[in-house]
């Protein structure tokens, strides 16, 4: 068996770079001619890839995987190596900064069923961003029909939950068209919709976005046990596992053939 790579949480490889480094790569992405797709990684992506080996795949398979939660960070600390935060929602919006300072356009694939639309995102983010060339449409997750307009955009964004948003944008990557930047962004045109409230500031920096979510929506009791209780759980008996081969392997050099 092959040595784990260092910067690997639960198997997926988690990128090193600071804020800044991702920023700028951000940059150069949106002015080159590759397909670049980000993934925003929390706990709850973890723990199904863990579970799922397709969707394991489908994340190994991004260019770019940020650490979104807290606890990513925790646990990269756990396994010897260090992570910056970049928490998706605020990536997203220096996403959309920069396709508004460049004049790249920008498709937003929203969920049909979904609790923020297109043209309720579409509005939100005019207001913030006037001059942002703008497109997008509500989708069904679950039909194989791709949107006319999309491949004619820069930069796509698409909120439809994991894992139907990974499996969209990364469908993408075989005809591209115009593309150059795709991100899932999971509930964050919610927030800036204000249909969700964002956990304060100070909460975030500490890593409790997880109890602001449960005390305004105790619904999501299942989600937050998964990403509290079952994630760190799963990172130590991972972490437990790759010291008990290691010592084995020792064990197995030293002895006599």
């Amino acid at each position: 068996m092959s040595e784990r790579s260092r910067n690997e949480v639960l198997g997926i490889p988690i990128d090193s770079r600071s804020q800044v480094e991702l920023e700028r790569v951000i940059i150069e992405c949106l002015g080159g001619e590759s397909f670049v797709r980000i993934a925003t990684i929390n706990p709850e992506f973890l723990v199904c890839a863990y579970r799922d080996t397709a969707f394991a795949d489908v994340l190994r398979s991004a260019d770019i995987r940020v650490a979104d939660g807290s606890g990513i960070v925790l646990a990269g600390l756990l396994s010897g190596f260090g992570v910056s935060r970049y928490p998706g929602a605020d990536l997203m919006r220096f996403i959309l900064s920069e396709g508004e300072r460049t004049g790249a356009s920008v498709f937003l694939a929203t969920r049909k069923d979904g609790l923020s639309w297109y043209m309720d995102v579409r509005e939100a983010v005019m207001a913030t961003y006037p001059t942002i060339v703008l497109d997008g449409a509500d989708i069904d997750p679950e039909s194989d029909t791709v949107p006319e307009g999309v491949r004619d955009a820069s930069i796509v964004l698409c909120n439809f939950g994991a894992p139907e948003q990974e499996l969209f944008v990364e469908s993408l990557r075989a005809r591209p068209g115009n593309i150059r930047l795709v991100m899932g962004v999971g509930g964050s045109f919610d927030f800036l919709t204000g249909k969700r409230k964002r956990a304060p500031r100070w909460m975030r920096s500490l890593g409790l976005e997880w109890l602001f979510r449960l005390v305004i929506q105790p619904s999501r009791v299942g989600r937050i046990w998964t990403s509290t209780v079952v994630f760190p759980f799963l990172c130590l008996s991972d972490r437990m596992k790759d010291r008990k081969q290691l010592t084995d392997n020792k064990e197995h050099e030293h002895m006599p053939e």
